[in-house]
């Protein structure tokens, strides 16, 4: 579907929803030089409660889309940080009009992201948390305007938020994941954090990880 801010892919729920209630939104954030075709095999694995929204990124990126641009120098990726914030107003549209279109409880927006996908699901949560109701980062890592432009700790308190991270990832390096834990332990979310002996992918663990902390996000909603 198109006629929104993003192209993308749904699922509907696998279970309806109680009497009275709207389904929960789950938004699936790819990869960068990946679409919106890559998250949605993960779906199976996750609470059949869930309205499944994978996003295409609004940036051609190599042979895919991008959230922000990245230039890869023998010093390290550079990234466009100025276009994840256009991005990140993006998805923040993107993410009311889905709920409009699709009849989505809007006080239930979960989101999932790898890889540039988790560093935007972090972003967003951490800037706009009362659109957020948990997150999960797979492979991710923390870019500079993430904590430059966190909202303040009252507005952060209880969300939730989980990290997974790889090992032996050498596209975004453990240390990319510790520097994740580091940082948000910091702050009053309700933040989780585990590593897994793989590279820059997930693994049956981290996704059964993810889909134990979504479900619990669900029966325990966050009080606000």
């Amino acid at each position: 579907m198109s006629e929104l801010s993003l192209i993308h892919r749904t699922i509907a729920p696998r279970t309806a929803p109680k009497p009275g209630e709207k389904p929960p939104m789950l938004l699936l954030l790819h990869g960068v030089g990946s679409n919106e075709a890559d998250l949605p095999g993960l779906a199976p694995y996750f609470d059949e409660r869930f309205f499944v929204v994978s996003a295409r990124a609004p940036l051609v990126h190599d042979s895919g889309f991008g959230w922000y641009p990245v230039q890869f120098t023998p010093n390290g990726a550079i990234p466009d940080e100025s276009f994840a914030q256009t991005s990140r107003v993006t998805l923040e549209t993107f993410i009311a009009e889905a709920v409009v279109a699709y009849d989505l409880d809007e006080t239930r927006v979960y989101l999932v992201g790898f890889s540039q996908g988790a560093i935007m699901s972090l972003y967003l949560s951490l800037h706009s948390p009362e659109l957020i109701a948990g997150a999960a980062a797979m492979s991710g890592r923390l870019i500079n305007v993430t904590l430059a432009e966190r909202a303040d700790d009252p507005r952060l308190a209880g969300l939730p938020i989980l990290a997974v991270h790889g090992l032996y990832d050498n596209v975004l390096t453990i240390a990319d994941g510790r520097r994740i834990q580091s940082e948000l332990s910091r702050l009053p979310l309700d933040f989780s954090y585990h590593e897994y002996p793989i590279g820059h992918h997930t693994s049956p663990e981290s996704i059964a990880q993810v889909a134990t902390f979504l479900t619990d996000c669900l029966n325990t909603p966050r009080r606000k």
